[in-house]
């Protein structure tokens, strides 16, 4: 239902930039243009519409991974898509950036949120084994603490980032974690049409380039 996505979409700005423990469902109510009483109609208390938000973080997660999957890019490109597409994604939607914060907050929250990154490494894992079978990474490190280590740089990145500048550095950022733990991704063979079109436009990597199929509506 149209009012019960407002609502959602109300909570992700608010938990975004107040966090959870500042945020009431009258605040959540204000935004979305709805009766106090019409958010407990679709959510029963601040926890569920944590909860509500954390799981629509986790379902975009995957809806990235599938768009990303589908060009069948060579397997370092399509890591490097995928981390600049999910980059993108944490600047500009507020159902992730309030994700991402909840995240951080999990342990303010009286309710078990979903474990967003584990199908996501495993993607990423896969998709390093597939390069190095295929001769186009030489790594020492084993493709599963590799992806887990840059899914971890990239989602303390995001962090960094939005602290100091509001997430408008995190392509940046995250084109620099790239090339500092996978140095094959400065290689043009390896390049990812997401940053190529930024590159094509002359656009620094900061910019924010047309967003790629797959990106939702909100």
């Amino acid at each position: 239902m149209r009012s019960r996505h407002n609502i959602l979409l109300a909570a992700g700005r608010a938990f975004a930039e107040r966090g959870y423990q500042a945020v009431t469902m009258h605040d959540v109510a204000e935004l979305s243009g709805m009766t106090k009483g019409a958010v407990y109609f679709h959510y029963t208390s601040k926890e569920s519409l944590a909860v509500a938000v954390s799981t629509a973080f986790a379902g975009r997660l995957p809806a990235i991974s599938d768009a990303v999957a589908q060009l069948t890019l060579p397997p370092v490109a399509s890591v490097t898509e995928l981390m600049l597409r999910t980059a993108a994604a944490l600047r500009d939607e507020p159902l992730m950036k309030a994700g991402a914060r909840l995240q951080i907050e999990r342990g303010l929250i009286d309710a078990e949120l979903p474990l967003p990154f584990e199908d996501y490494t495993a993607l990423i894992a896969t998709w390093l084994r597939g390069a190095l079978t295929a001769g186009d990474l030489k790594h020492s490190t084993p493709p599963e603490p590799l992806a887990r280590v840059l899914v971890s740089a990239l989602f303390g990145t995001q962090l960094l980032s939005w602290t100091t500048d509001d997430r408008t550095d995190i392509i940046e950022r995250t084109v620099e974690v790239l090339h500092a733990v996978v140095p094959c991704t400065r290689d043009p063979r390896h390049i990812s049409p997401y940053l190529r079109e930024a590159s094509t436009a002359h656009e620094p990597a900061r910019t924010r380039p047309r967003r790629p199929a797959g990106h939702p509506v909100t």
